[in-house]
């Protein structure tokens, strides 16, 4: 166990960033790596005559969920954030700082926002500010991956669906047109809608749509006159966000209105890459698909080859028991160094 990497996590996990409230940790991390500070985000590097590796890490967690301070307990630290991602910060705070790197020349980037919708996301701040990191040669964002590499990610759309009724007295129900029961056999049809499997370049990407959110009704005695439901939708790579919304709204087009509120592209399948290969290689694990949505699809976007690569379990991320085998970041340090050593 690495007693420096350890104590740095816990003070990542103590520093509360709840997307929307990074600037104490980006405070610390800036008081600690100096680096070129925009919003609530930090880079840390400056281009060279070395091939730019890009070392990219979100600050900000979702809202806590009763978890308490870090705390240590059978070789794992437990906290909000600890596996999505303040581990992979963690980690690359200390290649920053320890590590021998000659052959390349690794750039981080610490950055707010990733968790809320993407127009937030200050990474996209970030890559306008500083072009030049737009030159980079790849990208490893340290996203919990399980300890391998994975590739791309699907992207993501969300839509508002709302089904219109009629209010009136709950005593006389007949008088008006209830818009909660109305969406009752949409919501069923969505309910058994069955998850779909895309293979892409090998990998497996699962294609689903899911009901998050639900809010109508104005009273315990009226009839509901409206009731709005988010429709979530992570799509594979090899769908374009214009394909995404038509296929979001045909699956809506039940509802007597659909509005698409947020969509971000999902992130192309960069295995070809040299570099990528060959940390594929030093994992000595297969590579996967990137389920959920991260900001390779951002790098991608700008020409920047990504991949995911991070200490951390997914099954882990934005749950209460979240927590992360400090043994992970070990791994995933000494991995990096060795590939860009």
């Amino acid at each position: 166990m690495n007693d420096r990497l350890t104590e740095l996590l816990i003070e990542l996990v103590d520093t509360p960033s709840v997307t929307g409230d990074e600037s104490a940790i980006c405070d610390l991390l800036h008081q600690r790596l100096g680096g070129n500070r925009i919003g609530n985000s930090l880079v840390v590097g400056s281009p060279d005559d070395r091939p730019m590796v890009l070392l990219v890490g979100h600050t900000d967690t979702v809202p806590p969920q009763g978890q308490g301070r870090a705390r240590i307990a059978d070789g794992r630290l437990h906290g909000l954030g600890s596996t999505d991602m303040k581990s992979g910060v963690a980690v690359v705070v200390d290649l920053l700082e320890t590590a021998d790197i000659k052959s390349y020349n690794p750039v981080g980037i610490f950055y707010a926002g990733e968790e809320g919708p993407s127009d937030t996301d200050e990474l996209e701040m970030v890559l306008d500010e500083l072009p030049w990191l737009r030159d980079a040669f790849c990208s490893f964002v340290l996203e919990p991956s399980d300890l391998e590499v994975q590739a791309g990610c699907n992207g993501v759309a969300n839509a508002d669906v709302t089904f219109v009724g009629v209010s009136a007295h709950s005593s006389r129900p007949w008088l008006g047109e209830n818009a909660i029961t109305k969406a009752g056999r949409w919501m069923s049809e969505m309910h058994v809608r069955k998850p779909q499997p895309v293979t892409i370049d090998g990998l497996e990407f699962v294609e689903v749509m899911s009901v998050t959110t639900a809010t109508g009704g104005l009273a315990s005695n009226i009839i509901p006159p409206s009731f709005t439901l988010n429709l979530n939708y992570r799509f594979p790579p090899n769908r374009t966000p214009a394909e995404a919304e038509a296929i979001l709204l045909e699956a809506a087009q039940g509802a007597d209105r659909v509005e698409v509120t947020d969509i971000a592209p999902a992130g192309p399948v960069e295995l070809a890459h040299p570099l990528v290969a060959r940390l594929v290689d030093a994992t000595g694990r297969p590579p996967k698909g990137k389920q959920g949505w991260t900001d390779v699809a951002r790098l991608a976007a700008r020409g920047i080859p990504a991949v995911n690569y991070g200490p951390g379990e997914v099954v882990l991320a934005h749950k209460p028991e979240e927590s992360v085998r400090l043994s992970d970041l070990v791994e995933v340090r000494r991995v990096i160094e060795e590939l860009l050593r």
